[in-house]
């Protein structure tokens, strides 16, 4: 049993019937009355986000939740095909599984397959990934402010913003969590 006075960032719980992960959390200690802590949970089969108070000693079943490294294959318009680096098994899934970092996965990328009790319920990329910039616009000489940004396309077909040095092919590396341009990427 996990109690909320034990609440992480990442630690998943099963609570009526629905398996929470927490997301952030905070433990608030008023000067007048009992300690609680405030949390936002994010349900991991439907992605709701929700914000709840709990005593520090509610204590919840923990709920495991299966990551299997899979390679993502191909799409063949309306299913994404995944097959376990293990045991060559594939398995199709329809894009509602999929968050929306999975923009950032080309195909033959190693993910992660999210599963609960044998459903799977979303796709994990991997944090940081380096792809080849396929539309940019060209800089120009001179223009150089900082934190000035330019959109560019990568060459999954998502939007990036880049600094403006950034030309067509570069390879640049990539938070899939946020989106957001890192660096360029070291061959």
């Amino acid at each position: 049993m996990i109690s909320a006075g034990e609440f992480r960032n990442g630690i998943t719980f099963d609570m009526d019937g629905q398996v929470l992960q927490v997301v952030e959390f905070q433990h608030v200690k008023p000067g007048k009355g009992a300690a609680f802590v405030r949390t936002k949970l994010r349900n991991v089969i439907t992605g709701a986000v929700t914000e709840r108070t709990f005593n520090p000693t509610e204590k919840f079943p923990p709920a495991y939740v299966e990551r299997r490294e899979m390679e993502y294959l191909y799409c063949d318009g309306e299913l994404y095909h995944f097959m376990d680096v293990e045991t060559y098994e594939q398995l199709p899934l329809n894009a509602e599984k999929l968050t929306d970092s999975f923009k950032f996965v080309k195909e033959n990328m190693i993910v992660k397959v999210l599963s609960y009790k044998g459903s799977v319920f979303g796709v994990e990329p991997p944090n940081f990934v380096d792809l080849e910039v396929t539309e940019a616009e060209p800089g120009v000489k001179g223009d150089t402010a900082t934190n000035v940004m330019k959109p560019a396309i990568v060459e999954t077909g998502a939007e990036v913003k880049v600094p403006l040095f950034i030309n067509i092919g570069d390879r640049i590396r990539i938070d899939t969590r946020t989106g957001e341009y890192l660096e360029r990427a070291k061959d």
